[in-house]
């Protein structure tokens, strides 16, 4: 301490001398007055007034100095009058001057009392003024009042040092400062350099990052008028340092000046007062005199208060959002009010605050504290020293310390001071019956029960030195069972605790039965042994620690605990007494567990051991902490241990221990509930261990795992975690091995470790091996530098299966990166190296640079951000020159540099991606630089890609790389973006393509972004005639003049096949000087001269040139050469997107004259006036070679178009005319007369006037196929002025009216052209959302004409004027009438009226309604009104009638066999049509099919078949009925039915024996979906082989057994007659090979087939083998169906393909079918169907195909097709073909009928 804290009383004289600067300051700023009163105290200077100090200032201070000067050289005596007079007089004199000052003087007064008389005059010695009288009793008493609290305060350390082992001293301390998280800056109290001589305060602010540390001395030095907060954990001896503190400063030593008032508060204490205080209620509770008080509160700079165990305090401190304002110290408030006003400011502005508290309570003191500090914790030589104190027998200390330094959990508790005495208590128990035990053992023991940890509290009997300090003898014993005891160590943190407990208790003085306890046990049977023996005392003590730990309670009064397990306690050391002051002030002894995770272990042992704990406060206490704190997080006193006890209690080790304190007395019955409770727990983590969890909670869940030691949960931890990031926590080395726990459960499966931001001690490093199977490692943090990098140094060989390291964000050099690089070495499979964001610099890329290639599998390697130059870029490129596994390198501004590496042995593909910026060099790249560089390039064996971009190049240095680059091996590109910038550079870089060979294009963009890319042939052998360069300048702002310069440095080079000059400023000049050299350019194939201000002057010239160059063949412009101007090599001349003027055209026009090649002209979005319209069509006959016109989006108004329309009188060599509105418009010419011409005119909105010249157009003009006026909103009235002139229009194929907003009226006039005009052969008109509207022609007169009418909402007068166009219209033979909401009344009157003439008529009306007993009523009367009526059908809701001139009635039917259509038509339904069928005997077809006929159409057959003499066909198909035996008796009787369709019937065996009589007569047969029994399915089968007349035969979806299909084989054998054959889907039951074969094999004779299906049929190579050699015997085949086959064996098999070898075979096989006609190919796969249809050119007769195809398939099928005249449609479906291509095929063929469905 310095000498002025405690000064000579005898030599006032030398505290003036040390305090003179300071009072001449003060002296000097006081009033005139003042300095003469002093000054009169001098001798001669009685006599001095105010006109002596009006000189200068320099005089007056110099007076002052003088003044100063006498009286330190004065007596005793006078020094103390002279002092006494300066504290009286002067003003703003510091509180701590003025008490020094009135010591010193007022002490030396006293002795002075007898001395010499003064020099001074009388006044001098007078007795004091009134201001001395009143201020000397308050110093008086403030002195004897601070040295009462140093008496206290050397006491309490008196009675806390007996219990100590070692000296406890500040230098010896080291603390952590943190960083400080301030709010406003509040003004500095302390006291300046020149106050009594101590130090200068140090600054606030970061003092370093958590890893710097200084001495706790050091620490506090200038904490004066400051807020400190030291932080430490529990047990780490905060309370104890604050007791330290408190003693230096009683004894004037310390950083605590000695004249500061030192108040010590406890918040344990703080806890007990519960009423509001004031201020000045808190001070007087430890002064009784009011005169302290108040001097406090007026020199609250003098007073230090230190707050301990924050985090011990039941409140929270509240935050102060607002300004702060000062509290009344006489006000009462809480305590917290009182505590967080002391830390604001807001009472005793200026005093010195500490606080003690744990590092989650810090976040509380945000924007508070001036200074935080964190305690560290012990190392390995502070554990060694205490635990060499603790134990007096240095071997058995020596043998301690190894123990514990060897365990982790032991050695992580023993970094705490109270958990270090824990651990030797522990060990010294473990000792000491390891040595009992020995001695009495007569037996080896081959099983330890593993138990163990601890922890305890700093200032209490737990830092005692009387728990194994007097245990001296025995060593020679103990170090004998060193092996045993280690092997005894309790592997967890739980069982180390549970072996505590023993030890505790072993030490009860009053242990009973002490004779009784077992001599041949180990010490863990012994804790198990002794916890049996306190069950009672332990339940107690538990309930008491659960309960505290629900009312976060750490303090127990006596009435809180029965006096015999006190004392208990108090004998074995678990509670230790504390004193405390009750709100009376009364002293009482209060009680607390030794260390607070005791209480918590205890906690945790009621909770595992008590039924009175619930599973639900189980799963409430359990939940995992986070290292990371927030302001929300809730404040506990605790040391959130207690899940960590909760799960080490569950481990299967520690059951035992359960058992025994849950067992009640006298009983045993406690295991099953201590298992399931355990069981619970284990539970609990399991769930958690699939929860998505932070980083700290997933090492709080390792610890977890690791203290229940159940490796299953450890692999479902890392089962979902490939790899286990933790950010930002403090780590030890106990936290790695619960890592190592967890990772080493996963076996062989590889896991990464991600520490990120991580404070790591170097000692975790040597836990970090431990963990196997690590196959990335990562280190994130500026923490860690090169002492952490030459540590991972040494143990990274260890990890044999490492692949990924990253060593980024940190401090490391080249020294570090020389360590990494050595272990490298020995680490073969690394892959991944990361190493950026460190300050490497060059030497320390080298270090890495020279060790990659000796790693054989490296793949990257990152070392961006490290602070280097192009001296490391240059090393590595030359690095790569002998190295050739490397692969990319990627230099960015000096801030990211990757490597990358192949990984095989073809170094053909090797490629260097180098890019470089021009914050690079931080400069522009100069001559030098770039010679150096590109020499480093020309040694590199292998460049692919080169980017050298963000150089900001001058022109020399471009030179420099051009010259260069002729010797570098490139193979793709070379890219220097951001590097050129004028057209000289472009000139310089032109010259490249003549200059190098091997550049075959240049690009080069001065705009920005500026681009510049020099492609290389990748030396790729071309003959010379193949050789083609591209030249790119495009944004490049060239001129006229520049072009010159550009064709200069170009030279000869004719290898130039592209030329891109767009958006440059060329203009018509720059155009013509192109124009000119195009004679040298021999191998062109484009040129773009877009964007370069070219005018229509500009435009003739292209066409002029497009004459008179033969080469030049295409030219596209837009908006008059302003815009797009490409010239190419195809027949097209395209300009759009102009607003051409009709002289313009003409111009034009006449320059393309001249071109006798096919020529295309676009004058599409040009907007074309009806002036330029005339002028085209002036010039258009005499354009012979125009093949194209385009006037897309050009056409505004229906004038010009009809002006266009003309052109079809003018040019006979138009083929089709296309003009819409504002949308795609052409005209197609011929090269010669057309044949057939189109013509279409949509979306113009023609009036009156605009059809009357439209029809005088088309009636002059030739013959068209078609004319298309659809969406031209003609509505009715053109529509029927249309109509009428219809008979004289030159039409050949069809008019389309469609989208004209036709009417019902509208409508019918268009049906009236069928009897107008004899050409007319049908029309379709609808009126509903598409509506439609078509009329077509014939060749020829008199041909028969259709009329089809949809969803037009036909009126009854609508309909009767319809009849009379039908009556009037005698060639009209079909009409449909379909979804026009026709009602029955009105259909039947339409029937009525009808007029029947020679040809007959089809007449179909499909309405919803036409079903069931609706169906049955409109045919009767149908039938009842028209006698015309020969055939009337209902299928689906479809009236088909078939009307001749004739009155007898020859078919009734309700529904085709072809379709399964549903008319709903009940038996009871066709009553009314017996009458009908009985009149008509001549009826030969009956078609019931698909309804649900039931006994009641059973009954309705049965009465009419007799009637029915010559009926010949009979269908009644239906699904699952039984009506067959009710009919088969009149079936038998109907002699003439020669056609039979009974499919979906149920046959029973006596219907089938009658069916039997009458298959030989049958023609036809239908048995398809039949269901029959074996017997009676026999029966029918075999009577098949009878009908030797038989035609038709289907068959399918029977099942069939093996006899069956053998007699179904002999059977078809005998009918030769066949002609049509299905037999799909059959089910032949456990079918073979051989089976298909003889079913095929019988159809042989069949040469009169035309038609057979054979779908679903599982055909081996046998049965395609004889499938195939039938196709030809069936000569007179029409159609063959064998869809969704399955070939076997196949390549390529799907739902419904054949396989390669049946397709070629069918390819091969269809030439020789010429007469097949319909062929269904969706079983072919599309990539065989190529050589199918190529053989369809040898079916002339097909006349349906479908397939499902794509593109190439389709293109093939198109040409065959070309040799099937007779095929009508080839449905394409379910296609893979675009829409657009299949608009183009549809085009070239209208056959082709294209769905993706």
């Amino acid at each position: 301490m310095d000498e002025e804290v405690d000064p000579d009383p005898e030599n006032v004289n030398s505290v003036l001398h040390q305090e003179s600067s300071e009072l001449l300051t003060i002296i000097n700023s006081q009033l005139p007055t003042v300095i003469i009163e002093l000054s009169k105290m001098m001798p001669g200077n009685a006599g001095l007034n105010i006109n002596h100090l009006a000189g200068s200032a320099a005089a007056r201070t110099e007076h002052i100095k003088t003044m100063l000067e006498y009286f330190r050289a004065a007596s005793a005596a006078d020094c103390c009058n002279f002092l006494q007079s300066v504290c009286m007089l002067c003003e703003n004199i510091p509180m701590h001057l003025e008490s020094r000052l009135m010591s010193v003087a007022g002490h030396t007064h006293n002795v002075c009392e007898k001395s010499s008389p003064s020099v001074t005059d009388k006044k001098s010695s007078s007795p004091p003024s009134e201001p001395q009288l009143v201020k000397r009793p308050r110093i008086d008493h403030w002195e004897q009042y601070v040295v009462a609290v140093m008496d206290l305060l050397l006491s309490r350390w008196e009675r806390l040092s007996k219990r100590l082992l070692r000296e406890v001293l500040l230098e010896n301390v080291w603390v952590s400062p943190r960083t400080v998280i301030r709010g406003k800056d509040r003004p500095d109290k302390t006291p300046g350099s020149a106050d009594r001589g101590s130090r200068t305060p140090e600054s606030d602010g970061d003092l370093g990052f958590s890893d710097t540390r200084v001495t706790l001395e050091t620490f506090l030095q200038g904490c004066a008028g400051k807020v400190t907060v030291l932080v430490g954990q529990s047990g780490s001896g905060k309370t104890l340092l604050m007791s330290v503190l408190g003693q230096q400063w009683a004894r004037g030593l310390g950083p605590v000046p000695s004249y500061f008032l030192f108040i010590l508060l406890e918040f344990r204490q703080l806890n007990l007062l519960s009423r509001p205080l004031s201020l000045s209620e808190l001070l007087l509770s430890f002064s009784e005199q009011r005169a302290i008080v108040d001097y406090l509160l007026s020199n609250p700079e003098q007073s230090c208060w230190v707050l301990d165990g924050y985090d011990e305090f039941h409140k929270k401190l509240p935050r102060q959002e607002v300004k702060k304002k000062q509290l009344d110290p006489e006000k009462p408030l809480p305590v917290k009010d009182l505590i967080s006003g002391l830390l604001n400011r807001q009472l005793l502005p200026g005093c010195t605050v500490m606080v003690t508290c744990r590092a989650r309570d810090v976040i509380d003191f945000e924007g508070i504290s001036d200074r935080v500090g964190q305690l560290r914790e012990w190392d390995c030589h502070d554990i060694k020293e205490y635990v060499h104190n603790y134990f007096k027998d240095r071997s058995v200390g020596v043998q301690a310390a190894d123990l514990i330094l060897s365990t982790p959990h032991l050695l992580a508790m023993s970094s705490l001071p109270a958990c270090c005495n824990i651990c030797c208590i522990c060990l010294d128990y473990l000792l000491l019956e390891g040595r009992d035990a020995r001695r009495a053992r007569t037996r080896a023991i081959s099983e330890v029960v593993m138990l163990g940890g601890g922890g305890s509290r700093g200032e209490n009997r737990a830092q005692s030195g009387d728990q194994g300090g007097g245990r001296t003898g025995g060593s020679e014993d103990m170090m004998m069972d060193t092996i045993n005891v280690t092997a005894q160590l309790p592997s967890t943190l739980t069982q180390a605790y549970l072996t505590v407990l023993g030890a505790f208790l072993s030490h009860d003085p009053e242990r009973r039965g002490r004779t009784d306890t077992p001599n041949t046990v180990t010490p863990q049977e012994s804790t198990v042994w002794l916890l049996s023996q306190y069950r009672s005392e332990l339940c107690e003590l538990s309930q008491l620690a659960w309960k505290g730990l629900e009312s976060s309670q750490i303090l127990f009064m006596e009435e809180d605990i029965s006096q015999d397990v006190l004392k208990f306690s108090i004998n074995t050391g678990l509670l230790t007494q504390v004193e405390v002051r009750r709100e009376d002030g009364t002293l009482v002894n209060s009680f607390c567990f030794i260390h607070l995770t005791v209480q918590e272990f205890l906690a945790a042992l009621r909770i595992m051991t008590s039924r009175d704990v619930s599973d639900s406060q189980l799963k409430k206490t359990f939940s995992l902490k986070t290292r990371w704190m927030t302001k929300s997080d809730q404040r506990t006193v605790f040391t959130d241990s207690l899940h960590l006890y909760v799960c080490g209690l569950a481990s299967q080790n520690c059951t035992q221990a359960l058992v025994e304190i849950a067992r009640t007395s006298g009983g045993t019955g406690g295991k099953n509930w201590v298992q399931k409770r355990q069981a619970l727990v284990l539970k609990l983590l399991d769930n958690l261990c699939h929860n998505n969890l932070t980083g700290p909670k997933v090492l709080e869940l390792c610890h977890c795992v690791q203290e229940s030691q159940d490796r299953k949960l450890a692999q479902k931890i890392v089962e979902t975690r490939g790899t286990l990031e933790l950010r930002n926590i403090r780590l030890l080395p106990n936290d790695i091995d619960a890592l190592a726990f967890v990772v080493n459960s996963k076996d062989d499966n590889d896991i990464g470790l991600d520490f990120g931001a991580c404070s790591m001690e170097l000692d975790c490093l040597d836990v970090l091996p431990r963990c196997q199977y690590i196959y990335f490692l990562c280190f994130r943090s500026r923490k860690y530098g090169d002492k952490f990098a030459e540590k991972l140094s040494s143990i990274l060989p260890k990890f044999t299966t490492l692949r990924k390291l990253e060593f980024c964000g940190s401090t490391m050099t080249a020294a570090g990166a020389a360590s990494l690089a050595s272990a490298l070495q020995n680490c073969p499979h690394i892959t991944e190296i990361n190493l950026s964001d460190n300050n490497l610099k060059d030497t320390g890329i080298k270090h890495i640079a020279d060790v990659c290639t000796k790693l054989p599998r490296l793949v990257s390697l990152m070392l961006g951000r490290n602070n280097f130059s192009l001296k490391a870029v240059d090393y590595l490129i030359r690095t790569m020159s002998s190295c050739l596994n490397i692969q990319h390198i990627r230099a960015d501004e000096m801030k990211e540099m990757t490597v990358t590496f192949c990984q095989n042995s073809d170094f053909n593909n090797v490629i260097l991606w180098y890019h470089l910026f021009s914050s690079l060099l931080n400069q522009k790249w100069s001559k030098p630089d770039m010679q150096k560089l590109a020499e480093s390039l020309t040694h590199c064996p292998a460049l692919s890609v080169l980017d050298l971009s963000g150089g900001h190049w001058d022109l020399e240095t471009l030179r420099t790389l051009t010259q260069f680059l002729p010797r570098f091996n490139v193979s793709k590109e070379i890219i220097v973006n951001d590097s050129c910038s004028s057209v000289e550079a472009v000139v310089i870089l032109t010259a490249l393509l003549s200059d190098c060979p091997a550049v075959i294009e240049l690009r080069v963009r001065l705009q920005r972004p500026v681009q510049v890319s020099i492609v290389f042939s990748g030396g790729r052998q071309k003959p010379a005639d193949e050789i083609s360069k591209i030249l790119c300048l495009s944004c490049c702002g060239l001129l006229p003049a520049d072009l010159e310069k550009v064709w200069r440095s170009l030279g000869t080079s004719s290898e130039l096949t592209l030329l891109d000059l767009s958006s440059n400023s060329l203009g018509n000049k720059g155009l013509g000087k192109l124009l000119e050299i195009l004679p040298r350019l021999s191998s062109i194939r484009e040129i773009n001269a877009s964007s370069n201000q070219i005018t229509m002057e500009g435009v003739l010239m292209l066409a002029g040139a497009l004459c008179s160059h033969n080469n030049l063949t295409q030219i596209h412009i837009s908006h008059g050469g302003r815009e797009q101007v490409t010239l190419k090599f195809c027949p097209d001349k395209r300009i759009n997107n102009s607003s051409l003027l009709p002289t313009n055209v003409t111009a034009l026009c006449r320059r393309l004259l001249q071109c006798h090649s096919h020529l295309e002209l676009d004058l599409s979005h040009s907007l074309l006036t009806d002036k330029a319209i005339e002028n085209l069509l002036k010039v258009l006959p005499k354009m012979t070679s125009l093949q194209r016109l385009n006037v897309s989006h050009s056409i505004t108004s229906a004038d010009g178009a009809l002006n266009l329309v003309n052109c079809l009188t003018v040019n006979q060599r138009v083929t089709s005319l296309e003009l819409r509105h504002q949308a795609e418009s052409f005209i197609q010419f011929d090269s010669v007369t057309a044949e057939h011409t189109s013509c279409r005119l949509n979306d113009f909105a023609l009036n009156v006037e605009n059809l009357e010249r439209l029809l005088e157009i088309l009636q002059h003009g030739p013959r068209l196929s078609v004319l298309d006026l659809s969406s031209n909103q003609l509505k009715d009235e053109g529509v029927r002025r249309f109509v009428d002139s219809v008979p004289v229009l030159p039409i050949t194929s069809y008019i389309n009216l469609s989208n004209n907003s036709l009417t019902q009226q509208g409508l019918l006039d268009v049906a009236s052209t069928l009897r107008a005009c004899g050409r007319v052969s049908g029309v379709e008109a609808g009126l509903g959302a598409e509506e439609r509207c078509l009329i077509w022609f014939a060749q020829s007169e008199g041909c028969e004409k259709t009329l089809s009418v949809r969803e037009s909402s036909l009126e009854c007068d609508h309909l009767v004027r319809l009849a009379d166009i039908m009556s009037l219209c005698p060639s009209l033979t079909k009409v449909e009438l379909r979804n026009s909401l026709l009602q029955s009344d009105w259909i039947v009157h339409f029937v009525k009226q009808l007029n029947i003439h020679e040809r007959g008529l089809s007449v179909s009306i499909e309405e919803g309604w036409i079903r069931s007993e609706e169906a049955v009523t409109l045919v009767c009367r149908c039938l009842e009104l028209n006698s015309s009526i020969r055939t009337i059908k209902v299928q689906h809701a479809t009236l088909h009638l078939s009307l001749r001139r004739s009155t007898e009635l020859t078919s009734v039917s309700g529904q085709q066999i072809r379709h399964f259509v549903d008319c709903a038509v009940e038996g009871h339904h066709l009553a009314p049509m017996k009458g009908f069928i009985q009149k008509c005997p001549l009826l030969t077809e009956l078609d019931l099919s698909h309804n649900r006929l039931g006994l009641g159409g059973a009954e309705f057959l049965c009465s009419v078949l007799p009637s029915l003499p010559h009926l010949s066909s009979l269908s009644i198909a239906s699904k699952g009925t039984f009506v067959i035996e009710r009919l088969s008796e009149a079936l038998l009787q109907a002699t003439a039915i020669q056609c039979l369709n009974l499919s979906g019937h149920v046959i029973g065996d006596a219907a089938a024996e009658i069916m039997t009589e009458m298959l030989p007569r049958l023609r036809s047969l239908n048995l398809s979906h039949c269901l029959w029994t074996a017997a009676g399915g026999l029966q029918l089968i075999r009577a098949l082989g009878k009908s030797v007349s038989m035609e038709s035969l289907s068959l399918d979806s029977l099942q069939l057994n093996e006899e069956s299909r053998m007699c179904l084989s002999q059977s078809l054998r005998n009918i030769n007659s066949l002609r049509s054959l299905k037999m799909n889907k059959i089910a032949m039951e456990q079918s073979g090979e051989s089976d298909v074969f003889n079913l095929l094999a019988a159809m042989e004779g069949h040469t009169r087939m035309e038609e057979i299906e054979l779908d679903s049929w599982r055909m081996a190579d046998g049965g395609t083998e004889q499938l195939i050699r039938l196709l030809p015997v069936w000569t007179e085949l029409r159609k063959i169906r064998i869809e969704t086959n399955v070939f076997v064996p196949s390549s390529s098999l799907s739902g419904n393909s054949l396989g390669d070898l049946s397709a070629v075979r069918m390819a091969l096989v269809l030439p020789s079918l010429t007469h097949i006609t319909v062929l269904d190919l969706t079983s072919v796969g599309t990539s065989e169907l190529c050589a199918v249809a190529a053989s369809l050119a040898h079916c002339p007769l097909i006349q349906d195909l479908l397939a499902f195809v794509d593109t190439a398939v389709a293109e093939a099928l198109l040409r065959a097709s070309q040799s099937c005249p007779a095929l009508q449609l080839i449905r394409l479906w379910r296609n893979k073909v675009s829409p657009s291509e299949a608009e183009r095929l549809s085009q070239k063929d209208r056959r082709l009928n294209f769905s993706s469905t």
